[in-house]
């Protein structure tokens, strides 16, 4: 499951991608954030063997942002041989997660991010959830028309599936993306779902399979709340999601975890 590469208008893009959250520290992992800060992103070479140990585990694609510390590590990990795609997330900023100020988003630079991951291996770039779900439809627009320009596929990200997903259609024209990555796990854990009953599930399938766009699921771990066996379990009947995007915070995760994907 998810070990194939997804063929989509002359461009290939592997099912698993390897996560950035972990490996930036992002908040929504509670007090673990702090620890990852510490081994992870104060520290490159140990990102770098994480993921040389997802590439070994038969990863060939990684979601990176524009972030020194991060690059630094790719780079560290291309130097030993991990040929790897890059999924770009463009327009990263340093806005807080868990209390966004989605004025403060629109601001980073988000063009300079295209230059930069137009100098790799980049089939697919996606504009951040925090431009995406600050609902400027003008500036989103901007973005993806740019992103078109550039050579890659373009898509969305968002925090927001279920409200997100019924604003796009009439705020955006379609032709303009190609992929949309949602949260997505059997916790609706960092979705704007209260419950998730197998009749809300299925309203949330519905109007997300009405884009007619190739979904990336993240957060299909619920940051850690779900054991990889629960979320791959559950995945199995899952059949409207493309590809999946997932971290992993150490070398023994990354082999623990994709080697029980395998198996799914």
């Amino acid at each position: 499951m998810f070990f194939e590469d997804l063929e989509y208008n002359g461009k290939s893009i592997p099912q698993t991608i390897l996560g950035y959250g972990p490996f930036m520290a992002e908040l929504y992992f509670g007090h673990r954030s702090r620890l990852y800060l510490d081994d992870l992103y104060n520290n490159p070479q140990n990102i770098s063997e994480v993921i040389i140990e997802s590439y070994n585990q038969g990863v060939r694609a990684i979601n990176l942002v524009n972030d020194d510390n991060l690059l630094k590590a790719y780079d560290i990990a291309v130097s030993e041989g991990c040929e790897m795609k890059v999924i770009a997330t463009i327009g990263k900023s340093d806005v807080d997660y868990l209390n966004p100020n989605y004025e403060v988003a629109k601001e980073v630079d988000w063009d300079e991010d295209i230059d930069l991951f137009s100098q790799y291996d980049c089939p697919l770039m996606l504009v951040d959830e925090f431009i995406t779900d600050g609902y400027d439809w003008g500036l989103t627009s901007k973005i993806l028309n740019r992103i078109n320009d550039a050579g890659s596929l373009s898509g969305l990200v968002t925090a927001f599936p279920m409200r997100t997903t019924e604003l796009i259609p009439q705020h955006l024209d379609m032709d303009l993306f190609d992929f949309y990555m949602i949260p997505y796990n059997s916790l609706s854990y960092m979705m704007d779902i209260s419950a998730f009953n197998a009749s809300q599930r299925q309203e949330f399938i519905e109007k997300v399979v009405r884009l007619n766009k190739k979904i990336i699921a993240t957060r299909i771990l619920a940051a850690g709340v779900l054991k990889p066996q629960e979320a791959f379990t559950f995945y199995k009947n899952v059949d409207f999601v493309d590809a999946i995007c997932m971290g992993v915070a150490s070398v023994s995760e990354a082999s623990e975890d994709f080697t029980i994907l395998k198996e799914y």
